[in-house]
């Protein structure tokens, strides 16, 4: 595992919380929930992508086809 896949998952946590935080002040709570998912669904979509890899290099360790 690469340690900027970290720090990726990371800043975009960061980000979401802050947009979050700006958008619940100003009363705009529907877009809040909006990025606080969108935030979700980036970060799950690089953990899938990462389960993937991992998969696929048993499967070559292993040399299942």
């Amino acid at each position: 595992m690469d340690v900027n896949m970290i720090f990726k998952i990371a800043a975009v946590g960061i980000l979401v919380a802050v947009l979050n935080q700006v958008l619940v002040r100003t009363g705009r709570e529907e877009q809040a929930m909006m990025v606080a998912l969108a935030g979700i669904v980036i970060v799950l979509m690089m953990v899938i992508k990462m389960i993937s890899d991992l998969f696929n290099t048993v499967r070559t360790m292993f040399q299942l086809y």
